[in-house]
């Protein structure tokens, strides 16, 4: 043990961020155990290091008895006395015991202490840094994958990024650069693990605040995201301020905002909405790109039918039923699309001194919109 040791402590504790009594404190303690470890030995012991002078000592306590029965932890009241004639019963005698090649052990105890106490601190300080950014966004390095992850660094640890929360378009190759969405920090005996995702709804939102300043600054508000990853997704967005127009702020001049996202997320389709606190109206810009004449509400299963000119059945529905189903997400409701001929014949269509709706507010950034198969 030397003063070399107090001045690595001192580093440590400037640099890593580790209290240099909490060090201290540690190899104390490890150096107990190796005591009792490799000299067999079972005394209450008690380690005093002196940095100054580079010394240290082991020094044995007992209890001072009436009658001793285990003389590893005890000391008669006479042999105390013998010590020290000041001992009196109850008192605790300290006698070292430091083994002649003990320095040897403690320096490798001490080294391998100060490790594993650095290590467990940069791993508390990556997990505090990682935890507070669960739900952002970060750019991330792809470096390798296996059969059930792809392992994508973001600077001081690597990431997991399963198969689930792979985007079903996109190839991931070592060096290329990626957004990803976390998902979850977890604090494991091995350091902190971080998962992230490409497919999670949270990941749309994230983009829209990083292109489009007025979400950022909260003039413009994101209420609701429906994704199918890969494919295609829905956006609802309001602003209370109303001379801003939300849809307007999210496309950007000639589309350049929306098409930024789009060309993140490798040609995935987005549908830019207003909302409405109006079940009638939002359902009915929900349907975009698809032209709608009526929506009926049933508030008791929140379910709405909503009927369409007989052209735009199929994209109503889009393909596979994606419009509708993507529709159904974004608003919480219910959505039972018919043509305005199955309507007319069901009766429920027109009805009397209501104007049809007609016209949403909305932006669809596919012109071929994929229809019914």
């Amino acid at each position: 043990m030397s003063k070399e040791l107090l001045d690595a402590l001192y580093i440590l504790e400037k640099e890593k961020g580790i209290s240099r009594d909490i060090l201290i404190d540690a190899i104390e303690a490890a150096l107990i155990s190796a005591y009792r470890r490799n000299f067999n030995q079972a005394q209450n012991v008690r380690i005093d290091m002196n940095f100054d002078k580079g010394s240290m000592r082991v020094f044995a306590r007992k209890d001072v008895v009436d009658q001793v029965f285990d003389a590893r932890l005890e000391i008669s009241v006479e042999e105390a006395q013998l010590i020290n004639p000041n001992y009196m019963l109850d008192d605790v005698v300290e006698m070292e015991v430091t083994p002649k090649d003990f320095g040897r052990i403690a320096a490798q105890t001490a080294k391998q202490v100060v490790t594993q106490r650095v290590r467990e601190a940069e791993r508390g300080i990556i997990y505090s840094e990682f935890i507070d950014r669960e739900e952002d966004i970060m750019t991330g390095i792809v470096q390798r994958q296996d059969s059930r992850f792809i392992y994508v660094s973001l600077g001081k640890i690597e990431a997991l990024l399963p198969i689930n929360e792979q985007m079903p378009n996109e190839s991931y190759k070592p060096h290329d650069r990626i957004k990803v969405f976390i998902t979850k920090v977890e604090k494991t005996s091995k350091g902190p693990q971080i998962f992230v995702s490409r497919t999670h709804p949270g990941l749309l939102k994230r983009l829209f605040e990083i292109e489009v300043p007025e979400i950022f600054d909260g003039t413009v508000e994101i209420k609701s995201v429906a994704r199918e990853a890969g494919d295609r997704s829905k956006i609802s967005v309001h602003s209370d301020n109303e001379e801003v127009d939300p849809v307007g702020s999210c496309v950007g001049q000639k589309g350049q905002r929306v098409q930024a996202i789009v060309n993140e997320l490798k040609g995935e389709k987005i549908d830019i909405v207003k909302w409405s606190e109006d079940p009638v109206v939002f359902v009915a810009n929900a349907l975009s790109p698809s032209k709608v004449l009526e929506v009926l509400i049933k508030e008791d299963d929140k379910g709405t039918t909503v009927i369409v000119p007989d052209y735009q059945l199929s994209l109503a529905i889009g393909k596979r039923g994606q419009n509708a189903r993507l529709a159904a997400k974004l608003t919480g409701w219910k959505i039972d699309i018919k043509s305005e001929t199955e309507a007319r014949e069901a009766g429920i269509y027109p009805l009397e001194d209501h104007e049809p709706l007609l016209s949403q507010d909305s932006y669809d950034n596919d012109e071929d919109f994929d229809v019914e198969e």
